[in-house]
């Protein structure tokens, strides 16, 4: 037990809180008086609760009869006390009154804590736990009930849930744990709270520990705010339970509430199992529904305890609020999440788990079966299925033949699983596009691991946000992405891409090689395969618009997007492909074709020239080459660069595609000018659907005499479906998605390829499903075909033609809100870089909402030496190009850009740097 150097608790009588704390009612208040049990068996103990009852029954809303959904059983954990549920308790009885389903909230402060009795006794987990059980005995508490816990309430939460299964309907979590792996210190706050001779004068002594916690939030709490946090807390006497808490803090084995703690966490696994009330009478027992809202910056409850919880509740529904902290319930809505999260999903949960999986497709093949068909087939067993370009100065591409990458990716498979690796584990791979990358995912797609991908053009921010947020289980990588993972603390037992000397293997924490783990594997056997609808991959967005989100993707979704694209393209064994383009660079040995990565950084597309583009075009004999939009612009400017033979390679492509971002004419035709006799395609997609629409260079030329307005994308691919959801003159996508031509709306999409779910961002799911069609949509708007179909709201805005095309006008978090409406930027756009200075420019708005005035900022030609208005001349000539009024012209040496794309502008940091520029801020760049 940590309880050297602890004060004694003392003794005092439960109290109702003040009547003037921020955002509390204080008819929510009440004591209750519970018969004590365990320690306090002879003694009855009153308790302080908050309990909406009344104000419900005020409503309208009886509380017997049932007149309720059920009731949400709130607890705390040290040290807040019921104050920290208000918002939920505020915002249930609001929907009540709204004629929404009508949740009763019982808050309790846990004996010892809050304006509960002080007993002066230790209290044990097992006891907390049994206290919780004998107070909603006292007020006869019935079901259906929903717990709710934070930190150490979570715990305990879950115990009366696990104890109580007649009654419980879904349990939600805010940052807690119920598991410490053995061997890792707990966190260090706690480490240092509850420190010999540390403990007394950090809990109860003073108010360090309560401090702290309270110093957990993002942003800051209010200065009210947390004074009504510290009210119970007002002296040393009333602060021995915050000390006992930390002291129950279950370390290891030998503490006394450790058997308690392995308890629950045994018996929160059984929950995804356990049958709860509404399905007793079911044939099928349905999963307990679960929610997780999780601040990830907590430096007590972080992501590792996230992770151990979704490993015992697989079927829960995640959101990772990016930027929160501990007191996720001040920091972000948590309320109404839950309220919105019950109404949807209590009692809906099938075995199948909260997320929807798509239909299976009975034609189903493993994205790994073209490589064991071409490794077995003798004809084609030694031709060449990958080449690397990027082996060095002066060093010969480095080949890989079809029965070298088969035998490989089994061997590496074999030796994972020997390892331990099982189905749904995750494996970050941090290695450049080529034949190592190409057998390690492979090798785990054939086991059903779970690959993470998540490229270093996010930069080290959030390529770190991205690996921690994943959690994995393993990380392979090369040199630069281990001494990351090693650096700041990334997750997962490493493997390295290479053999590493012993010195440098230590340093980085390494156990292996993937030479060692092919030597373990080879000849050992595999496990059964996965199926089309597990998880496969999560492939990370490039963060252009806030952080990159995690978008899974199961094996049948992956195996779809090989198919389209190869039935698209008509791609064969013959075809081969040269891919610059890092999503793509993988899809090669997946369609049976050769495919070669060109001599470039991969996490710089720039660096991409016209001579290596050859080069790769030339070792593999390719018809087809994917390059990255970034990419694209070094290529044609490198090409005088090109020799007679580099030419006569380059006029042997007959296809090329660019996608990512859209490519505007004058550079198709550049490229067009270096592949003569290749077809220039522009696909339209995004990481959760990579093949949307595609337009050609024709269609292109077609689309430039039309009078709509954007960048024209082409039609939808093969089953692929878009509609468009109007905007309202908020701003808002707030329309029945539509297939009707000339509306400007949010671009709502549907593909057998389409992604499954985001990674722990339940909330953000439900937004980009958010009113879309229950199956497919007729051509007269009419939903045709009723069965389930998966749709995505992109977050692009645009329209429909007449012809069917769709036309791209930029982002809905970009739409400028004016006196007269909504206005897309990308039209604008385009009229103002018809001006001669203007090599690209951006149309933001500044000024308050639905007032707000469209502002050009610019890169000129040649470049501007500094940030700031531009010159009248400048501004005259922009001016002229459009009809839009613009307010100012502002120029900037280089417009703002994500990093892995070098093309989508940031309008938001614009939109605030112009905002500030024209308050009189001093120039700088935005």
């Amino acid at each position: 037990m940590v309880t050297a150097g602890a004060a004694r608790p003392t003794t005092g009588a439960a109290s109702l809180p003040p009547r003037d704390l921020p955002g509390l009612d204080p008819s929510w208040s009440r004591l209750v008086d519970v018969p004590g049990v365990g320690i306090d068996a002879g003694h009855a103990r009153q308790w302080h609760c908050l309990d909406t009852a009344d104000a419900l029954a005020r409503a309208g809303v009886p509380v017997t009869s049932g007149g309720l959904a059920g009731t949400i059983l709130a607890v705390h954990g040290n040290p807040t006390w019921s104050y920290l549920w208000r918002s939920i308790a505020a915002e249930s009885v609001r929907a009540a009154e709204a004629g929404e389903p009508a949740w009763r909230v019982v808050a309790v402060d846990q004996l010892e804590m809050g304006y509960s009795e002080r007993t002066g006794l230790h209290r044990t987990l097992p006891q907390r736990v049994a206290d919780l059980a004998a107070f909603t005995d006292a007020l006869q508490l019935e079901g259906p009930v929903v717990t709710l816990g934070h930190d150490w309430g979570g715990v305990i939460s879950l115990g009366w849930a696990i104890d109580h299964p007649e009654q419980l309907a879904a349990v939600a979590l805010l940052n807690t744990a119920v598991h410490h792996p053995a061997g890792v210190p707990i966190p260090a706050p706690l480490r240092l709270a509850g420190a010999r001779g540390v403990l007394a004068a950090s809990t109860v002594a003073t108010t360090a520990f309560l401090d702290t916690t309270l110093a957990l939030a993002s942003p800051a709490l209010a200065p009210d705010v947390k004074a009504a946090f510290r009210a119970p807390y007002g002296s040393a006497d009333r602060r021995g339970g915050i000390g006992n808490f930390v002291a129950d803090i279950p370390v290891d084995e030998r503490h006394e509430s450790f058997p308690e703690l392995e308890r629950i966490a045994a018996g929160v696994a059984a929950l995804g199992a356990a049958t709860n009330s509404a399905a007793a009478n079911s044939a099928a027992a349905d999963p307990v529904p679960a929610l997780m809202l999780w601040g990830p910056s907590d430096p007590v409850f972080g992501d590792r305890y996230l992770d151990d919880l979704a490993d015992r509740l697989p079927h829960a529904d995640i959101h990772r609020f990016e930027g929160a902290s501990h007191l996720v319930a001040e920091d972000r809505p948590c309320a109404p999440a839950v309220l919105n999260w019950l109404k949807e999903s209590v009692g809906r949960v099938g075995a199948e788990g909260a997320v929807s999986r798509p239909p299976t497709d009975p034609t189903f093949t493993p994205l790994w079966r073209p490589l064991e068909s071409r490794a077995a087939t003798p004809a084609t067993a030694d031709a060449t299925a990958v080449i690397d370009m990027a082996t060095g100065r002066g060093r010969s591409p480095r080949r890989v033949t079809w029965r070298q990458l088969d035998a490989r990716v089994r061997d590496i498979a074999a030796g994972l699983h020997a390892m331990g690796v099982r189905k749904g584990d995750r494996v970050s791979l941090l290695v450049k596009p080529g034949p190592t990358l190409t057998a390690v995912l492979y090798a785990c797609l054939k086991i059903g691991a779970i690959v993470v991908v998540a490229d270093a053009g996010l930069g080290v921010k959030g390529l770190t946000r991205a690996v921690r947020g994943s959690w994995p289980d393993l990380i392979i990588g090369e040199r630069l992405g281990l001494a990351a993972a090693r650096a700041l603390g990334w997750p997962g037992t490493r493997i390295s891409a290479e053999r590493l000397p012993k010195a440098a293997a230590l340093a980085l924490g390494v156990t292996r090689s993937t030479r060692d783990v092919a030597d373990l594997g080879a000849g050992q056997p595999l496990p059964a395969e996965p199926g089309p609808a597990d998880d496969a991959a999560i492939l990370f967005t490039s963060g252009s618009t806030g952080p990159a989100k995690g978008v899974v993707y199961t094996h049948g979704q992956l195996s779809a997007l090989r198919d389209v694209l190869g039935t698209h393209l008509g791609i064969t064994a013959d075809t081969g492909l040269v891919t610059g383009f890092a999503p793509f660079a993988l899809l090669g040995p997946a369609l049976g074709t050769l495919s070669a990565t060109p001599d470039m950084d991969v996490s710089a597309p720039r660096t991409l020239t016209a001579t290596a583009v050859a080069a790769a075009v030339t070792a593999s004999d390719a018809g087809i080459v994917f390059l990255s939009p970034a990419a694209i612009l070094n290529v044609v400017e490198t090409a005088d660069a090109l020799t007679h033979d580099d030419r006569a390679a380059l006029a042997r492509v007959h296809t090329f595609l660019s996608t990512g971002a859209p490519i505007g004419e004058p550079m198709l035709r550049a490229v067009a000018r270096l592949m003569p006799n290749a077809t220039p395609h522009t696909p339209y997609g995004m990481t959760e659907c990579l093949l949307v629409a595609d337009i050609t260079l024709a269609g292109v030329s077609d689309a430039a005499a039309a009078p709509d307005t954007g960048v024209c994308v082409g039609t939808p691919i093969g089953d692929n479906q878009v509609l468009v959801s109007a905007l309202d003159s908020d701003g808002d996508a707030t329309g029945t998605p539509s297939p009707e031509p000339g509306v400007l709306g949010e671009i709502v999409v549907s593909a057998p390829h389409l992604k499954s779910h985001y990674d722990r961002l339940h909330l953000t799911d439900v937004a980009a499903t958010r009113d879309t069609p229950a199956g497919r949509v007729g051509a007269a708007g009419a939903v045709s075909r009723p069965e389930p179909q998966r749709w995505h709201r992109t977050g692009d805005i645009g329209h429909l033609d007449a012809q069917g095309r769709l036309w791209i006008e930029g982002r809905i978090q970009h739409v400028i809100v004016t006196a007269d409406g909504p206005l897309a930027p990308v039209g604008p756009e385009q009229q103002v870089e018809s001006a001669d200075a203007v090599r690209r420019a951006a149309v933001v708005g500044v000024g308050p909402h639905g007032l707000r005035q469209a502002v050009a900022v610019v890169e000129t030609t040649p470049a501007a030496r500094r940030p700031g208005l531009a010159d009248p001349q400048l501004t005259a000539a922009v001016r002229a190009t459009t009809e839009l009024p613009l307010a100012a012209v502002l120029v900037v040496p280089q417009l703002p850009t994500d990093v892995r794309h070098n093309s989508k502008i940031d309008r938001s940091r614009l939109s605030e740097w112009a905002d500030r520029m024209l308050a009189g801020a001093k120039p700088s760049a935005p």
